[in-house]
């Protein structure tokens, strides 16, 4: 990505890390509403698909994701 990058173009780079994570691993947001809630992280399906299509969400957010699907390691 450029230096010159403008916040929506970092928000579109990390909705499609997100959701090629999810991808990869085969699962859908509401069966990652159901891991979230297995790691006491309480988020429904429509709240996950609004955060991830609007590509803002925080750190937190991300990790306590790549943990419910078992993501050991990203790619940037």
């Amino acid at each position: 990505m450029p230096k010159s990058a403008t916040d929506a173009e970092w928000s579109d780079r990390a909705k499609n890390l997100l959701r090629g994570e999810l991808k990869r691993k085969g699962v859908t947001y509401a069966q990652l509403a159901e891991k979230l809630a297995a790691i006491g992280v309480n988020e429904n399906e429509k709240n996950i698909g609004n955060k991830i299509s609007r590509g803002v969400f925080t750190m937190v957010f991300f990790i306590q994701c790549m943990e419910a699907i078992g993501a050991q390691e990203i790619r940037l």
